[in-house]
């Protein structure tokens, strides 16, 4: 069940950053967290009422604020090196630091996978790491760039992390999500209160709030799919090794560029279908291991 979690992981937050990255492409980033977070909150906030979930309140909640403190951060770090640096190299390093930072965890913890399933964490890793579309050549990256990059990279495993240690139970884990969600919202909220100060427009300058309100069902998705993706990680990693669940999620990157190559023609590059290949590969060895 614990790999089923992970790839469900892997497959929700793939198809949450395809869809996040399609309406980014008209609408300020910082709204589109803001709106398919806020929507998430108002969701999970009916869900937690629903099962009771405010029972379970407790120290283990501190894990949950800390994870919606430092998703935003490392979002916004990443989306700032991706506007300085080339993303062939930012975006790797990136889904590198979701699987590292779990996988670290689960080590220090004491889990020592078998061979095979070694084996597969190296083949996934790498595949994760070429379906990123990596740039082996070209203008030398800045420091301050890398500097972003690893933040970001650091924060996306530190989230992964985090979450899973917020809740042991189901109940809990919906209210664990609900006050992550709430800190996604409050601290995003004032990245965006600065942007605009700065002279940054919140909207979409052509559509505004009309084209806002279009893609409601969009930002919908986008945020209820990235909490889903929370929740099965946090179910992966508490039904099975924390190794195995950090790399069986950190494929995501395949599935995006998966989606793109079915939803808007693009080609994949070499080096991703090579990436996706082995990520494949690694994930069956996971799995079976």
């Amino acid at each position: 069940m614990s790999a089923l979690f992970a790839l469900a992981t892997s497959l929700l937050l793939g198809l949450a950053d395809f869809g996040g990255g399609l309406l980014t492409r008209r609408t300020p980033a910082l709204t589109v967290v803001i709106v398919s977070q806020g929507i998430a909150v108002v969701v999970l906030g009916a869900v937690v009422t629903a099962s009771g979930g405010w029972t379970e309140v407790g120290p283990k909640l501190w894990f949950a604020v800390a994870a919606g403190v430092v998703g935003p951060v490392g979002m916004l770090c990443f989306y700032r090196a991706l506007a300085l640096g080339p993303m062939g190299v930012v975006s790797p390093i990136g889904a590198l630091g979701s699987v590292a930072v779990p996988l670290g965890v689960g080590l220090a913890l004491g889990e020592r996978p078998g061979l095979p399933q070694f084996a597969g964490i190296a083949i996934a890793v790498a595949g994760v790491v070429l379906a990123s579309g990596p740039q082996t050549g070209g203008t030398p990256v800045q420091r301050r760039t890398l500097v972003l990059t690893l933040v970001a990279a650091v924060g996306f495993g530190s989230v992964m992390s985090l979450i899973a240690e917020a809740s042991t139970t189901l109940t809990g884990l919906f209210l664990a999500l609900f006050v992550q969600r709430v800190c996604n919202v409050v601290v995003g909220g004032a990245a965006l209160y600065v942007s605009v100060r700065r002279g940054r427009p919140a909207l979409d300058p052509a559509g505004g709030v009309r084209a806002l309100w279009a893609a409601l069902p969009a930002l919908a998705f986008v945020g209820l799919a990235d909490v889903a993706s929370n929740g099965t990680y946090s179910l992966a990693a508490q039904s099975g090794p924390v190794t195995v669940a950090a790399v069986l999620a950190a494929l995501y990157p395949v599935v995006t560029a998966l989606a793109a190559r079915a939803v808007l023609s693009e080609r994949l590059r070499a080096v991703q279908a090579a990436g996706a290949g082995l990520a494949l590969a690694g994930s069956l060895l996971l799995a079976t291991g």
